[in-house]
């Protein structure tokens, strides 16, 4: 009985289905996006604010190293790296998530972040990004879903750090 209520009480599954929640949304959003937008077109939901696009990008965040002359060793560097990043992840959720937190949900939304862009390198050899803002005449790069689990995760990561901290007594 108290092996069950010990598992019960483990949160590392809560974040482990909310990455698998991150990553399936993503998919599912870049599907939609590759099956009703042709690439290089986009749908403007709110004129001058926001627009679903479909950009392929080669290269990492912001498609920096897109103009590579290396294409392949680009990459295969984004793709060792993302692996990495994925591991020390889902490492640290190991260590920290048997109870649910701020830490653990960040770093539940950065790892289905990783993964979903991880597996865009992997099959396609590209990241499909497809939201598109613009404040005032600023344009913000594309980007998709999982580039906005993993900022989530990281900003939220920054404000708890900020954060007064509780006495464990």
């Amino acid at each position: 009985m108290a092996a069950v209520r010990g598992s019960l009480r483990d949160a590392r599954w809560i974040c482990f289905l909310l990455a698998i929640v991150v990553i399936v949304v993503d998919r599912w959003s870049k599907l939609w996006v590759v099956a009703h937008i042709k690439a290089g077109s986009a749908i403007t939901i709110i004129p001058h604010v926001f627009r679903l696009t479909h950009v392929l990008n080669f290269g990492a965040a912001f498609s920096m190293f897109a103009e590579s002359t290396s294409p392949n060793v680009v990459r295969n560097m984004l793709i060792a790296f993302s692996t990495l990043a994925c591991l020390v992840v889902l490492v640290l959720i190991l260590r920290w998530g048997k109870r649910f937190s701020l830490t653990s949900f960040s770093l539940a939304l950065i790892l289905g972040g990783a993964i979903g862009n991880l597996y865009d390198r992997i099959r396609l050899q590209h990241v499909v990004d497809f939201l598109e803002v613009h404040i005032g005449s600023y344009h913000w790069p594309d980007f998709n879903i999982a580039d906005s689990a993993i900022v989530v995760g990281a900003c939220l990561l920054l404000l708890e750090a900020f954060l007064p901290q509780k006495n464990s007594r």
